[in-house]
């Protein structure tokens, strides 16, 4: 695994009931016993930003690529990419593990392309982990002078934030951040701009009482 998640260290900052895990009877027989389908049964992954596929409810199977996309639509699509089973659902990109390199693929169906997302399933989980925590603790309170000033000194320290994700993930797995378009790179984009705080969180309830 490029990074080291623990399933306590998740419950620890979310709980049980915001991890998502999918069992190993969910894949398909190629994929059921890597590495990564591994790690998303005995960890699992954050819920809210990323959702992870639910396995139908009468054969228990995750969807494969083929499923869900016409991947004759995606020219750029790898051999055999068919066959792989989706994992989770990223803005709009429907995420896919490739069992022979362990890699995470994202399906854009609106741009109709693919691309390579993360290097392994833990990358995967590290950035949902950080980019969900950071938008289920990050405040805008207690900073500048006045309202106003607290408001922009908390938008500059929450850019460095998701920059730091950016960078610290970028030195271990490249692909997640690699340019402005990856689905990750967006959502950054969208947390450092305030868009994606619940309702509840303490960074909404700064900014919209």
């Amino acid at each position: 695994m490029l990074f080291d998640v623990t399933r306590g260290e998740l419950v620890g900052v979310f709980g049980a009931d915001r991890l998502a895990t999918l069992p190993a009877t969910a894949f398909p027989p190629a994929a059921a016993d890597t590495e990564g389908a591994r790690l998303l049964g005995a960890v699992g992954v954050p819920t809210g930003t990323l959702w992870p596929r639910v396995p139908d409810e009468d054969s228990g199977l995750l969807p494969l690529v083929r499923d869900a996309v016409c991947v004759e639509d995606f020219e750029d699509a790898p051999e055999g990419a068919g066959e792989w089973p989706v994992i989770g659902w990223l803005l709009n990109a429907h995420l896919a593990l490739d069992p022979g390199s362990g890699r995470v693929h994202a399906f854009d169906t609106d741009e109709e392309t693919v691309r390579e997302l993360h290097m392994d399933v833990s990358s995967l989980v590290q950035v949902a982990f950080r980019f969900q925590r950071l938008l289920d603790e990050f405040t805008f309170s207690g900073e500048g002078d006045g309202e106003h000033g607290d408001e922009e000194a908390g938008f500059e320290r929450l850019e460095r934030e998701v920059e730091r994700v950016r960078r610290e993930t970028s030195g271990v797995d490249p692909l997640p951040f690699q340019d402005d378009e990856t689905v990750w790179s967006v959502v950054g984009e969208e947390i450092a701009m305030g868009r994606r705080f619940a309702g509840d969180s303490p960074a909404a309830r700064s900014l919209y009482g």
